[in-house]
């Protein structure tokens, strides 16, 4: 899973997914945490800015909340169950899949046990990654106002020898959902059983990572380090 992630510079974006603008964008922040702005490519090349978090349809405020007013997480949907969620599942049958840009996102290594060090992840080629995510919009019930919003794709991750080693020890392992190139399109316009057969770990040597401090490596055994390195 993640929850937090950078973004590349807007004319990264646009530049990387030759997408344009009728009017300036309304501004995000580079690190993008739950709740907060991030920019996502819809189908047919639009560019979006909108909350990272799914708020459902019947959610009562923006903050994503239960049908019985409970807060609830959002800015992830699991892939065995985005299908039938009644949060996402509106979306995917709707086909409302995007593009996420990110520079680098981070999951936490607890091999130290009583603290865990943040663990960068970025392409390895060095260019801006495409997660696969799904968006909405949402009207305020008070207001009016149309919210976009999105949530990032997670899928089992225990068959990576890197992104195993993540979150606290006994705890699922899960890993967000990395699009080549090649695999936009499909992604964006395809069948729901084509976008489902792009969900899979990325390959070795796909990623590079390392500790988002790069001084708290110096703080692992070497035997830690090396497997941390493993998929690269």
């Amino acid at each position: 899973m993640c929850n937090r992630y950078n973004t590349p510079r807007e004319i990264e974006v646009e530049r990387m997914w030759r997408v344009g603008r009728q009017a300036p964008l309304p501004w995000w922040k580079p690190h993008v945490t739950p709740l907060a702005q991030g920019p996502y490519i819809k189908p047919g090349g639009e560019i979006e800015i909108g909350q990272w978090g799914m708020i459902p349809r019947s959610s009562k405020t923006r903050r994503p909340m239960t049908a019985d007013g409970k807060p609830m997480s959002t800015n992830n949907a699991r892939r065995e169950t985005v299908a039938k969620s009644w949060t996402y599942a509106p979306a995917w049958r709707a086909g409302q899949r995007c593009l996420i840009p990110v520079e680098s996102w981070v999951e936490p290594y607890w091999g130290l046990g009583s603290r865990n060090v943040w663990w960068s992840f970025r392409r390895a080629d060095g260019q801006p990654a495409a997660l696969a995510g799904l968006y909405s919009e949402w009207t305020d019930p008070e207001t009016g106002e149309l919210v976009p919003n999105y949530t990032m794709i997670t899928q089992p991750a225990d068959g990576h020898p890197v992104l195993a080693l993540m979150h606290r020890p006994g705890k699922e392992k899960r890993g967000v959902v990395l699009l080549e190139p090649g695999d936009w399109d499909a992604w964006l316009h395809g069948t729901a059983a084509q976008a489902d057969a792009l969900i899979k770990l990325p390959p070795l040597g796909a990623l590079l990572s390392g500790a988002e401090k790069p001084e708290e490596e110096g703080l692992l055994p070497a035997e830690q380090l090396l497997a941390l390195k493993a998929g690269e």
